[in-house]
């Protein structure tokens, strides 16, 4: 199928025969009203710097279930020392801001633009858009950031500057998300590190239709720290 070419603030339409490699449509703009409403619909945007904005759904989404996480026995060790301090959306931009300038061995630059840091410090602002942090002797190491609506947490990027610091977060988040009830964590694309924390592979299809019942389902929004810890 052709690729749809999107004018300026148009909204994203339903992945309904998205491109062979998963695109769905090239344009439109990251205006946080048009983010939601794609996430809503199983798509998310990714693209270099100084590339058109490509709106994604592809045939294979990674997933996974909170509560269903595989936790190493090296990592339950580490949570149950607690090196690790864990807050929720104590500094947001921080976090976002990490993950896009840190350098990643299978990559060079970050999809993560300037453009699409403003939408989502919006996004947090409005309630929607969430970080884990992960300290340790009082120096941000590590933290990931996300999407939620209805009761699904659209996993964006996570960073470490400290060996296993994105895994602890990505483990308290899980805990934090079960507790809220939470029924998917959507990992967007396959990759190793993912697959070996639980997440796995279904269709397009099988996760569309699991998105439409998640999403409608009242969203989490406000700050989550006053929710954290999960014993509260």
């Amino acid at each position: 199928m052709p690729i749809l070419l999107l004018p300026q603030k148009a909204y994203v339409p339903y992945p309904e025969n998205p491109d062979e490699s998963g695109i769905v449509a090239i344009g439109s703009s990251l205006d946080p009203l048009i983010i939601l409403d794609a996430y809503s619909k199983g798509i998310f945007p990714w693209f270099n710097e100084n590339e058109p904005t490509m709106w994604w759904c592809p045939s294979q989404r990674m997933v996974l279930k909170p509560g269903e996480e595989r936790i190493a026995k090296s990592t339950r060790n580490l949570l149950n020392r607690g090196e690790f301090k864990i807050t929720l959306d104590q500094d947001f931009e921080a976090v976002i801001n990490n993950c896009k300038s840190i350098k990643r061995t299978d990559q060079e630059g970050s999809w993560i633009t300037d453009e699409m840091i403003e939408a989502y410090l919006v996004l947090h602002k409005k309630g929607f858009a969430h970080s884990v942090e992960c300290w340790k002797n009082n120096e941000l190491a590590g933290g990931l950031y996300g999407l939620s609506i209805g009761r699904a947490f659209f996993g964006d990027s996570m960073f470490s500057k400290v060996s296993n610091a994105s895994k602890i977060a990505f483990m308290h988040l899980c805990r934090f998300l079960k507790k809220q009830n939470f029924s998917l964590i959507d990992c967007q694309l396959h990759n190793n590190y993912l697959e070996s924390l639980g997440a796995y592979k279904i269709s397009r299809e099988g996760f569309l239709n699991n998105l439409a019942e998640v999403v409608s389902q009242p969203t989490l929004k406000g700050s989550w720290n006053d929710l954290y810890p999960p014993n509260k």
